[in-house]
Formats: C-alpha cells, structure tokens, sequence
C-alpha cells in the first residue's frame, strides 16, 4: 500500500559514478501530483486518495468533468489516479506530492506501455523457425504452419501462438534502482532500460517487494572495506 507518481520517459543517458563507473540510465521527468480527493474505509470500504496529474485545458474536458473540476475548486487534470493507502489522516484535498515521496528509497517499480509493432508475424512476434526453404514449400516460408489438430478436438486451442498486433501492453519492471534523482528539476534516473518510446507515459511507485541486492554505491563501499580488511591481516 503505497502511493505513486507518473511522468514522462525523456530518454536514455549515462551517469558516471565517483569509482568512474559507467552506468546507463533512463531518465523521468517526473510530474507533480494534486490530491484531488480523500476516500474513508467509512464511505467506500477502504482507504485510498486521488490524486491528479498533467494539466489538461478546460475545453478539452467533458461537461461532467468540468463540473467535477469546478467543485474541487482545482485545475482540470488529464491523469486521475487512485491510489490505495494504510492511513489517510496524514493527506489533505488540495496537497500537492512530488519527488520527495521516493527521497528515502532505493529502489521504485515502473509501469509502463511497450512500443508498438503493429501486426506482426509469427516469426517477429513469437521467434518461430518458418518452413523450409526448399522441397516444395511454395510462398509460406514465414508462416505458421497448422493452427490445430483433426475432427477431435476440432478447435483451435485459446493462446495459440499466431500472427497479429504485437507490443502495445503494459509492462512492469520491479526494483528498479534509483542512480540520482533531481528535486529541482522533477527528474528521476533510474538504472537500466524502462519499456516504451520517447515522451511516454510512466508510472512510478515504491518497490512492493523486500529488496535484499544492494546499490552500486553499496557494492563499491563493501569492496573498499574487503580490501582494507585484506591489507590489513597481511
């Protein structure tokens, strides 16, 4: 039960750590988020907040949201988003939350939409072999082969492997580590590749695993003290 953010994909760069260690990084830009609503376990059964993002202009909006807006007293929100927390008591209509939610944390999950391919074959899309290149197989090369089997059972089986849209669903990346992250300018760098094209939409939240693995900082301060304690029985 925690709460998140979502921001924008910019890209992938390089941070150089003080061991002079390079390490790829995808960059967040972050988005600040508006608590819009706070939800009792009394009224709905469990206790939650709602939190908006992104600016959106008024008439862009739908007449119901307009008035949802309106009696909020708050700018309209392209983004809502529920968020499911232990205790409510610590949150107010009206606060606003950004990086600072992961100051402490080492390691976030983020989800996130994969790229997509459009249609794909069964080659590109599940690695099949294809036919053969020879003796007889006649412009079907990259196809399937057969679908099913005879009268019984008669049907093609559901999550059979076949051509069709590929990519476009959403992904996510557990513990994830965070190399730096920028309070000034709302950005996070995370370690390694995050699913998605350029400027797209990201969702941030705290690890809900117990992470055990350290950081690379971590790492480097428990070599340093490996060969220091070497050095010192010899």
């Amino acid at each position: 039960m925690s709460i998140g953010l979502i921001g924008k994909k910019i890209g992938m760069t390089r941070e150089f750590m003080e061991t002079g260690q390079s390490v790829p990084v995808t960059v967040i830009k972050v988005e600040k988020g508006r608590v819009l609503d706070v939800i009792s376990k009394d009224k709905r059964g469990y206790n939650a907040i709602k939190i908006g993002f992104f600016k959106i202009k008024n008439s862009k909006l739908s007449k119901q949201m307009k008035g949802y807006f309106a009696k909020k007293n708050t700018e309209p929100k392209k983004i809502l988003k529920e968020f499911r927390v232990n205790n409510n008591d610590q949150y107010k209509e009206g606060n606003e939350l950004g990086l600072e939610i992961f100051k402490d944390k080492k390691f976030v999950d983020v989800k996130s939409k994969t790229i997509g391919k459009g249609f794909a074959g069964v080659m590109k899309r599940w690695n099949f072999g294809g036919l053969r290149a020879s003796h007889g197989v006649s412009v079907s090369h990259r196809s399937h082969g057969s679908t099913g089997q005879r009268q019984d059972p008669g049907k093609v089986f559901k999550g059979k492997k076949m051509a069709g849209h590929m990519g476009d669903k959403l992904r996510t990346m557990l513990n994830l580590e965070i190399v730096k992250s920028d309070l000034e300018n709302n950005l996070l760098y995370l370690k390694g590749s995050i699913p998605g094209s350029k400027n797209s939409t990201v969702i941030l939240r705290e690890s809900i695993k117990n992470v055990n693995k350290k950081t690379i900082k971590e790492k480097h301060e428990a070599k340093l003290k490996a060969t220091a304690a070497k050095k010192g029985k010899k």
